[in-house]
């Protein structure tokens, strides 16, 4: 009897993926709020405006010129 090999390997490839998703999804949740600071500070020095850093990663913010 033979087995369908192409099958098996459409197996292995998604649970391939599925993991690297798993990943990649744990290592955004960890470092998207240091990510989202990197963002923000550029944003602040093109616009010229200062960064304000938050008590939370993620949680900076450009000072504009009406903040009190």
């Amino acid at each position: 009897m033979k087995l369908n090999s192409k099958g098996q390997a459409l197996v292995e490839y998604l649970l391939i993926i599925a993991v690297i998703s798993v990943i990649v999804v744990s290592l955004v949740k960890t470092f998207g709020g240091y990510l989202q600071d990197s963002m923000t500070k550029s944003a602040c020095t093109m616009t010229d405006r200062e960064y304000i850093p938050g008590d939370k990663p993620g949680e900076g913010y450009c000072k504009d010129d009406f903040d009190f």
